[in-house]
């Protein structure tokens, strides 16, 4: 039986060998606008690995579109670098593509050298915060044809297509949205003066590279912005763009100020396929899929099942650079898989750090070269089995050196399987499996329900030590804290506590909201049983959706500071602070936690002390490095490393990367 993702597809006068699209991405990467080395080697590896067709950008195409860490196609003297790139796309097999796009309102003044961002209107951006100049006709007719100049470019640099970013909220999003278009001339008003520009970009752009090179147009499915665009208006889009020539359809979701999941792991794989679906109804051309695709099985059901013609795998790309290749070779289980942790890919674009990955501490460092094999192999011993001690046991095997892990507990993961108990955050114990596949591919030897002591050490004569032995929870100094109802965080989040029905969290970091999420879920209709209800209109909407959202147990999170979720990344904070809300759960902030009593829990804010009742009282205040052999093996004088929360307490992205590091340093 044929493979319906590996088998080809014709894009216009391009034929794509299999249906894996890596869709364009910001990496942060580029330097003055200027194609770097690093951008060359990271698309590099990805085309090297398997995939069919990859884009790149998004690039700019005049000085108001983006800022000098987007790749550049606004001028001729970018066109030297956009060769390079093209070239080491398609010299490794891959159909190349540079993505077109125009921030709009979306851009900040700080980029333009204080000048004003353009929109269709003077509609202020909520993630900006900045009111846009509204573009006067010759304005229009002018960036239209710096769409179809930078178009032209891309094809003169070698590429084999181009693509016009459409959606996510930027300039031609805002024209076509009535949110942000409030013009009364001819692009502005019902939904065909307001497709009217994007439009026109596409002929333009179709002039300026002719009908033989392919042209796609990446789209919202459906806006998700309230009074915004749905996938009805955007089909009529779809359908206009499609009667237009142009080659395909890429369907993403959303606009950056969305108050809907897009990215994170809370969102299902594959969840926006419908809207794909629906576009692939009305239009005559290839329509890709997008969003939270990070399995080959469930990119080919997608297409088998027609949602879609292609796959677009972006994240999963950087997270295995060889995802498609491992597929087509019948190694998936060997697939490092992106579990939309956010970590190191879009927190680092808000920091404007270049992307990076936690699954994957080689991302964005593809132009260093690999550490070669050493030529005096060493006996290490790795101690904790948790996400740094499972990457250093990788690291210093693939490094040519004696690597056995040993883990005191029962299973491999460490805190992975905490950080996977909350609602939606189940893909962190796909990285648990998918390290733990890797030591078992890589023959690397592992010992668990095994503690570490002087004897062990004494008997196996390590050369080197990791120890990657994490870290315990704290227990504050709290009176009363030695209750019978107070429990630590990591023994409800692991099933090895329970709670009542009214429930104080003390502790509003991340494991504080994550307990409090956790525990919010208790009497929630799940999934299957809401769509049981649903379909069978057993209760009224309104009643399914409260049930959905609010649990059993009434839930009081306590923090000192004025900030809750402090430590979690941006991408995925504002989700987890609206799921709160939703949940009803009662946040005190600037509150400290004084004494605990039978009835509940004593606390202070603004110098007041009140009494919460509650059943159960959580202790999620973080946690503290657990290293115990450290003073040990130096007084042994036996070579160590000390990585992840051993060392440091932190997320699971420094941990995995410190021991990738310290695998590659011995």
């Amino acid at each position: 039986m044929k493979d319906p993702l590996f088998e080809p597809i014709q894009i216009g006068k391009v034929q794509v060998k299999n249906r894996i699209y890596m869709p364009a991405m910001h990496l942060n990467m580029a330097e003055n606008f200027q194609v770097t080395d690093r951008i060359v080697e990271f698309y590099r590896e990805r085309a090297l690995g398997g995939t069919g067709m990859i884009a790149v950008g998004y690039a700019t195409v005049d000085d108001l579109s983006g800022n000098t860490l987007n790749i550049g196609a606004h001028s001729d003297e970018f066109i030297p670098g956009l060769k390079r790139l093209s070239s080491a796309i398609k010299e490794n097999g891959a159909i190349s593509v540079v993505q077109l796009n125009h921030a709009g309102r979306y851009n900040f003044s700080f980029f333009l050298n204080g000048k004003e961002p353009v929109a269709p209107s003077a509609v202020a951006s909520r993630l900006t915060k900045e009111t846009p100049k509204a573009m006067d006709q010759a304005e229009i007719s002018r960036t239209i044809e710096n769409f179809a100049a930078a178009a032209a470019r891309v094809k003169t640099a070698g590429f084999e297509a181009v693509e016009i970013l459409s959606g996510t909220g930027y300039l031609i999003s805002q024209f076509l949205s009535p949110l942000t278009n409030k013009r009364e001339d001819e692009y502005g008003g019902p939904l065909e003066n307001r497709m009217r520009f994007g439009v026109e970009v596409v002929q333009a752009v179709r002039a300026a590279v002719g009908d033989d090179f392919p042209l796609i147009v990446r789209m919202n499915g459906n806006e998700f912005m309230p009074g915004g665009l749905t996938n009805r208006e955007l089909r009529t889009y779809a359908a206009k763009l499609s009667d237009e020539g142009v080659d395909a359809l890429c369907i993403n979701v959303g606009w950056h100020e969305a108050r809907v999941p897009q990215i994170v792991s809370s969102v299902p794989r594959g969840a926006f396929a419908y809207l794909t679906r629906a576009v692939r109804e009305v239009v005559s051309v290839p329509v890709i899929a997008s969003h939270r695709i990070n399995d080959p099985q469930l990119a080919r059901e997608l297409i088998a099942d027609h949602m879609c013609d292609m796959a677009a795998v972006g994240r999963g790309l950087i997270a295995d650079p060889f995802f498609a290749e491992k597929a087509r070779s019948g190694r998936e289980r060997e697939i490092i898989h992106c579990i939309a942790c956010a970590q190191g890919c879009f927190d680092h674009i808000f920091k404007l750090k270049p992307v990076e990955c936690m699954c994957n501490p080689r991302a964005g460092h593809e132009v260093e070269k690999a550490p070669a094999k050493t030529g005096s192999p060493k006996k290490i011993m790795i101690v904790g089995g948790g996400p740094a001690g499972m990457s250093a046991a990788i690291a210093a095997s693939e490094r040519g050196h004696d690597a056995t892990l040993y883990e005191s507990g029962n299973r491999l993961g460490g805190q992975l399987h905490l950080a996977a108990a909350p609602p939606g955050r189940e893909e962190f114990l796909e990285l648990a499996g998918d390290l733990e596949t890797q030591l078992a591919v890589k023959k690397i030897k592992v010992v668990i329900n095994k503690n570490v002591d002087e004897s062990l050490i004494d008997e196996e004569k390590p050369d080197a030590v990791i120890v990657a032995t994490g870290a315990v929870p704290i227990a504050p100094p709290i009176p009363g804290s030695d209750l019978n109802h107070v429990v630590q965080a990591w023994d409800v989040l692991q099933g090895d506590a329970f709670t009542g029905e009214r429930v104080v969290v003390v502790g509003g970091g991340a494991v504080g909201v994550e307990t409090a999420l956790f525990l919010a879920e208790k009497g929630k209709l799940s999934g299957d049983v809401l769509k049981f209800l649903f379909i069978n209109k057993a209760e009224d909407v309104e009643d399914l959706y409260r049930l959905s959202t609010v649990g059993a147990k009434k839930i009081t999170v306590v923090e000192m500071i004025e900030s809750v979720g402090k430590d979690i990344g941006k991408s995925t904070r504002w989700g987890m602070m609206q799921d709160m809300e939703r949940s009803r759960i009662e946040v005190r902030k600037g509150t400290k936690a004084v004494k605990i009593v039978e009835s509940g829990i004593i606390v202070e804010t603004d110098g007041k002390e009140e009494e919460i009742p509650a059943d159960t009282i959580v202790i999620g205040v973080g946690s503290a490095s657990f290293d115990p052999l450290g003073v040990l093996l130096d007084q042994k004088g036996i070579p160590h490393i000390t990585v992840g929360d051993a060392s440091k307490p932190g997320k699971a992205f420094d941990a995995v990367h410190d021991g990738y590091k310290a695998g590659n340093t011995i």
